[in-house]
């Protein structure tokens, strides 16, 4: 029978360059989606499938993604208590934020690459599986992306990587792509990802965009894979899946049904998702619908 899943690490230390000067005293995770950060989504999937303990690794200037996951200051409590019957939702949405999991931040020391953070979150892990996700992204999905993987995980019993399907040929030229056998509809036994291939030579349309929840088997590959690596190449998490096959462990690509792949990270998907999602919420739908019917008839 499969470990239970518990732990996750969410990995937010980029400098987030492509949001400059916004960024260079707010977090890119803190950016808002309508009344939430961006991090506060992705928080929120994770404990929504039992998930009990994050670790956010961070890096500079990141003090306030940990005060956003602490308990709110007493004069912020003392001013919603004043404020009546009408601020006590606030109030308790505040605290339930501090409460959805046991949190703990590391600072990560140097820009390896994307799977760095791996490297100082290992001893918090420990010898179980973990599901591994970005900061800045996220899956819209029915079950949940998550959900989706940890079933999958059930079933193989391996590590297992989320993929979206590619939606637009330009796609192909974006991420990396699943190579290896099919062994169901949607899981592909992983030899590699291919990056950037073109439509033309990819192996599947299977992109890595959908989180990782990894076995401990991952940390022998991701220590030998930084010996291999010498500046200014990067500590690349799918070339550690890659290494973990030749190793001899396996790894399945799992397609994520039902799914939107929201890139929050760039500045144009960014706005994109905050429209969505400004769709979505009761009290500013409408106008929100309306508003962009105004200025699309004046286009």
């Amino acid at each position: 029978m499969a470990q239970k899943v518990r732990k996750a690490v969410i990995a937010a230390a980029g400098f987030g360059t492509r949001f400059l000067p916004q960024t260079k005293a707010m977090p890119k995770e803190m950016l808002p989606i309508v009344d939430k950060p961006i991090i506060q989504y992705v928080v929120e999937e994770l404990v929504s499938v039992g998930i009990e303990d994050i670790v956010i690794v961070t890096g500079y200037s990141k003090r306030s993604i940990e005060d956003h996951f602490d308990m709110p200051n007493q004069d912020l409590v003392n001013s919603l208590q004043a404020g009546g019957e009408s601020k006590q939702a606030l109030l308790k949405d505040v605290v339930d934020i501090a409460n959805m999991a046991n949190f703990a931040f590391i600072r990560q020391k140097e820009p390896l690459g994307n799977a760095a953070p791996l490297l100082y979150a290992e001893h918090l892990v420990g010898d179980e599986p973990f599901l591994f996700t970005w900061s800045d992204d996220f899956v819209v999905s029915s079950p949940t992306r998550f959900q989706q993987i940890i079933d999958a995980y059930n079933e193989f019993g391996c590590s297992i990587v989320g993929t979206i399907l590619a939606e637009e040929d330009a796609d192909f030229d974006r991420y990396g792509y699943a190579a290896g056998e099919v062994v169901r509809e949607g899981a592909i036994d992983l030899r590699a990802f291919i990056e950037k291939p073109g439509k033309a030579a990819a192996p599947s349309s299977q992109a890595a965009n959908g989180g990782f929840l990894i076995t401990p088997d991952f940390f022998p590959s991701l220590h030998a894979r930084r010996q291999e690596v010498q500046p200014p190449q990067e500590l690349v998490t799918s070339e550690v899946l890659r290494k973990m096959v030749e190793d001899g462990n396996r790894v399945i690509a799992l397609e994520i049904k039902d799914a939107k792949y929201y890139d929050a990270g760039n500045k144009l998907e960014y706005i994109k998702t905050v429209i969505d999602f400004a769709l979505q919420h009761d009290d500013i739908a409408d106008d929100m619908r309306a508003y962009l019917k105004q200025k699309a008839s004046q286009l």
